[in-house]
């Protein structure tokens, strides 16, 4: 299953490094000492959010939101993060 919600980056304010939210998944949120790091632990961070949400007896994955209807702070910029989880057939 491939899965690609916005994420936002916004600058640490003290020193070097990226702080990243996505607006679609509650809760989900990561930081990087640079922006490629922070990209990746935001990649890490929504695989886990969406596993645990597979795990779920009915999961339900939010609608994804347009990147142009994210209201974004000066210096903050939106990238498309893609998640991909390969699930395998149960051997039970």
């Amino acid at each position: 299953m491939t899965f690609i919600y916005p994420a936002v980056f916004t600058p640490h304010k003290e020193g070097k490094g990226y702080h990243a939210r996505f607006p679609d998944l509650e809760c989900c949120e990561a930081d990087g000492p640079d922006l490629e790091d922070a990209i990746e632990n935001a990649r890490d961070a929504a695989y886990n959010w969406l596993w645990a949400e597979l795990e779920e007896e009915s999961p339900e994955f939010p609608m994804v939101t347009h990147e142009e209807d994210i209201l974004l702070a000066p210096g903050e910029e939106v990238r498309q993060i893609m998640t991909v989880i390969r699930l395998l057939p149960d051997n039970d």
